[in-house]
């Protein structure tokens, strides 16, 4: 008894807490509410009841209350598309912006078939250059010569970096580094981005002999973009874009309305845009364009769908990143100086936040919010952005979702239901935040054993005798 009492002590408070939770008797009910919010790791707790009844005679078809839940209240997800943060939601969300980017190439959801048909392009517009950094390529940044920057230091780095090195991203000189062309170039991003797609508009109605103003009677252009920090710290864009007819998907694009022109549409825009940042004795002035390096790959209709499922996943996979994953910044917002001090992040980054906040404070710069969007380095668009056109909505993909897992129910048709529901906190205690990591490794190796049996399925048998006959994992457990 008395190493019993020992072993206890020596528990750190997590385990004593799961081991509460266990011993809970709604413990079963409590771990069926985890398992449905997918092992979120921060849910969000509703107290309240919901009442369902006929519409015609008032009979209570369905009642439900969280007085009967463990702590009387129902976890729901907290949807938070950062891995940093939530990882079993980040994968939620992924998978939905995969669905919405591959309708708007392959069609569904719906968006028609025919839109594979249309003109499509997959394009990166970067940021410029705001000085030499560390890049991992055979050799770093070799030069003739062993020049040094006016600070001192060498203007070449003969290193071969490896991919993973902390250094990649990194300027090889702070000093001449133009950190607040950096800044105000993220800020800017937005309207950069704007004028981008008002100018590609603007040179296809020119190459079409129309205006500008009656270029939305002749054809609409479709988009679906998403932002990703680079190692060096700046936001660059993947876009996927399309030229509809004026009417959207279902409407076929003019006979002008080529690859070719949209190509060089794209491709003029981009050199052309320039955003003039705000003047200020401190920085000067700046003009703020997007990067020399512009890469336009056409989606062709005549390759396999696999491609176009790649460029789906690609834009899906970034759409999930907290600027912790680049290494550019925090997925909370600073509110001092002291916090950027504070925060776990490189010193090419922290001068960032600094700039951030030096600029902000200045009274040409306040309408960027600088110091608010600190912690983003100064951009503050949307990591996800479409054109309404483009393909559905994440309410549409869930409103479905919702409505395939209420399948074989009884229909609401004549029914009408009530309900009260308030907020009352959110997140786990040390415990039971340690059981719901648990459920979400489980969840994700029942997700990676049944995709390994799906494979292990297409793979075709062929006999002795030539007769070809697909393998069935199931057959081996008969």
């Amino acid at each position: 008894m008395l190493d019993l009492a020992a072993r206890l002590r020596q528990l750190s408070d997590t385990d004593r807490d799961a081991i509460r939770i266990v011993q809970n008797p709604q413990f079963d009910r409590w771990l069926r509410q985890i398992i449905a919010t997918g092992g979120c790791a921060r849910p969000v707790h509703l107290s309240g009841w919901t009442t369902t009844s006929d519409a015609a005679t008032g009979e209570i078809l369905h009642h439900y209350d969280t007085r009967h839940e463990p702590g009387e209240r129902l976890a729901v997800r907290c949807r938070n598309r950062r891995s940093t943060v939530c990882r079993p939601c980040s994968r939620l969300h992924a998978g939905d912006t995969y669905h919405l980017v591959r309708a708007g190439l392959l069609g569904g959801k719906s968006v028609p078939p025919s839109v594979r048909e249309r003109p499509r392009l997959f394009i990166t517009l970067t940021a410029p250059s705001f000085g030499a950094v560390h890049h991992a390529e055979e050799r770093c940044r070799p030069r003739r010569g062993r020049g040094e920057c006016e600070h001192g230091r060498p203007l070449s780095c003969g290193t071969v970096h490896d991919s993973a090195d902390p250094l990649v991203g990194q300027p090889l000189c702070p000093a001449c580094y133009d950190y607040t062309a950096h800044v105000l170039w993220h800020a800017h991003a937005g309207e950069l981005w704007d004028r981008f797609v008002r100018g590609v508009r603007r040179h296809l109605a020119s190459a079409a002999g129309v205006t500008q103003s009656r270029f939305p009677e002749h054809a609409r252009l479709s988009f679906a973009r998403v932002a990703e920090y680079q190692r060096r710290a700046a936001v660059h864009i993947h876009v996927v874009v399309r030229l509809d007819g004026p009417a959207g998907p279902d409407d076929v694009p003019p006979t002008w309305g080529t690859v070719e022109r949209v190509t060089d549409a794209v491709r003029v825009s981009a050199r052309q845009v320039v955003v003039c940042a705000p003047y200020s004795r401190a920085a000067g002035e700046i003009a703020l364009r997007w990067g020399g390096e512009i890469d336009v790959r056409p989606l062709s209709s005549d390759e396999a769908a696999p491609a176009d499922d790649a460029v789906a996943a690609y834009v899906a996979k970034y759409v999930t990143k907290g600027a912790a994953d680049a290494c550019a910044g925090t997925d909370y917002r600073l509110s001092s100086w002291d916090d950027i001090d504070a925060a776990a992040v490189s010193d090419h980054v922290r001068t960032l936040m600094r700039t951030c906040w030096r600029l902000g404070g200045l009274p040409e710069f306040e309408p960027l919010r600088l110091r608010a969007w600190a912690h983003c380095l100064g951009y503050r668009g949307h990591i996800l952005t479409k054109s309404r056109a483009y393909s559905t909505t994440y309410a549409s993909l869930r409103a479905a979702w919702t409505e395939s897992q209420q399948s074989g129910k009884p229909s609401s048709e004549g029914t009408v239901t009530d309900g009260q529901w308030r907020y009352v906190g959110s997140g786990h205690t040390p415990g039971a935040a340690l059981i719901a990591a648990g459920v979400a490794e489980d969840l994700e190796e029942s997700r990676r054993l049944r995709a390994e049996a799906r494979i292990e399925s297409e793979i075709v048998i062929v006999d002795d005798e030539g007769n070809e006959e697909p393998f069935d994992p199931a057959s081996w457990f008969a």
